[in-house]
């Protein structure tokens, strides 16, 4: 039997005969967790890219393991009370061998969903791909407009203040321009889920805001904006997640 638990992006497990009790499998398990948890923090292990960088982690996986060879003796040191109850609370979910169809970690199309678990999706501080000098580019033109959009935000309310007759529209969408600029720089820099409907979607809020916005720019500020909106968005759009190292999967 495989038995597997996963918390905090990494997953633990265990390759034991039929009749061990699965009870003291996920006590191991659990144990194993508690102390790599202790032992590394989560940044260090969202960032490992390559094979066998915790290998140091394996002189307690061989302590815990010569412990839970022994059954008797450890059944009666250990109380399982706890994991037990956990056990019939949350029973594990049991794999059929027709959900087990994978070739050097890529999942086939035919595989079937697990129970609870949705739709695969890439980690959530996966590293991206090296930046570039347009992407560079593309940031600071970000920045910029998002500058722009905020400094004419101010005078906007400053404008409103003195006149009471201007609209307050315009400083809302003032505003949500640089928020859609400051978005698309956070995008382009971080891995996010959904990331490039995201820089599509802040695309077309850009693309709103200076519509609203064309009785106080000229054409030449229009294009502008959202020509470095639509360049920022291809930028997001090249600047995929980095690959594995061909020898991940050792």
């Amino acid at each position: 039997n495989y038995s597997f638990i996963s918390s905090l992006g990494v997953s633990y497990m265990m390759l034991c005969t039929e009749n061990y009790p699965s009870v003291l499998a996920f006590c191991f398990l659990d144990e194993l967790q508690k102390e790599f948890i202790t032992t590394y923090n989560m940044m260090k292990t969202n960032t490992a890219v390559r094979p066998y960088c915790f290998i140091e982690f394996d002189n307690f996986i061989q302590r815990t393991k010569q412990r839970y060879n022994n059954t008797r003796s450890l059944s009666t040191k250990m109380n399982l009370a706890d994991m037990q109850t956990e056990i019939k609370l949350r029973p594990p979910y049991l794999i059929s061998v027709s959900e087990l169809g994978s070739a050097n970690g890529f999942a086939h199309s035919s595989v079937a969903e697990y129970k609870g678990t949705g739709k695969i999706s890439a980690a959530p501080h996966q590293r991206l791909e090296p930046v570039t000098l347009p992407g560079i580019v593309s940031f600071v033109l970000s920045l910029l407009c998002g500058a722009l959009n905020l400094i004419r935000g101010f005078h906007a309310i400053e404008s409103l203040l003195q006149n009471e007759g201007e609209d307050f529209s315009y400083v809302i969408a003032f505003f949500l321009g640089t928020a859609a600029c400051l978005y698309q720089c956070y995008l382009f820099v971080y891995y996010t889920g959904w990331r490039n409907a995201k820089s599509f979607l802040t695309f077309g809020l850009i693309c709103l805001c200076n519509m609203y916005l064309y009785e106080l720019r000229n054409l030449w500020q229009l294009f502008f904006h959202v020509t470095v909106g639509a360049f920022s968005t291809l930028q997001i759009r090249l600047r995929q997640p980095q690959g594995k190292s061909p020898d991940y999967n050792v």
